[in-house]
């Protein structure tokens, strides 16, 4: 029986397709999770509500479904945030196969009850090293988005409250309830 060669490089995770949710941290294959329905269809949503604000200005591409994003070289770390805003400068003009080279401007990561909240704040400070200027995490338990800008700029938004774009995307705004169906 011949054992796969493991997969330490973001290259070789780009040519395996089939291995399911992943990513790869600091040349360490970590095996995700499905999203659950909820966190599914909270996506969904709010991907639709970036992607009316951000389109008709033509201020750059939300992207769903995993992007995956090489956050750094020797070792390589690829993270995949469930959604991303990229600004339009950024947007390569080519090798659109590949995945996309540092961070996205905004990360939004919506926790699933499988997420433990140790790795998903190592995940969050990972996109900030990388250079993501905003990363919202979702918790539709919560009914809460907390807003990182740094590691020590944070704020926690319910649902009284109303989620804005900050400097990544000044003028969107959505009440935090409306992020929650139900």
């Amino acid at each position: 029986m011949v054992t796969p060669e493991p997969i330490t490089t973001a290259e070789q995770l780009l040519q395996a397709p089939d291995l399911g949710p992943c990513e790869l941290v600091r040349g360490k294959l970590v095996q995700g999770t499905y999203s659950s329905f909820e966190a599914g269809r909270i996506a969904a949503s709010l991907a639709v509500d970036l992607a009316g604000f951000v389109e008709p200005r033509k201020l750059g591409a939300v992207l769903i479904g995993g992007p995956g994003c090489q956050i750094a070289h020797d070792p390589d770390t690829v993270r995949a945030p469930d959604i991303a805003f990229v600004r339009a400068e950024r947007i390569p003009k080519q090798n659109l196969d590949g995945f996309l080279q540092g961070a996205p401007d905004l990360a939004v990561e919506i926790l699933s009850h499988s997420d433990l909240a140790s790795e998903v704040l190592a995940k969050v400070l990972d996109w900030l090293e990388a250079g993501c200027r905003t990363v919202w995490v979702v918790d539709p338990e919560t009914k809460t988005v907390s807003v990182y800008r740094s590691r020590t700029e944070i704020a926690v938004l319910t649902a009284a409250d109303t989620l804005t774009g900050g400097d990544v995307l000044p003028g969107f705004s959505l009440p935090v309830n409306e992020i929650f169906p139900g």
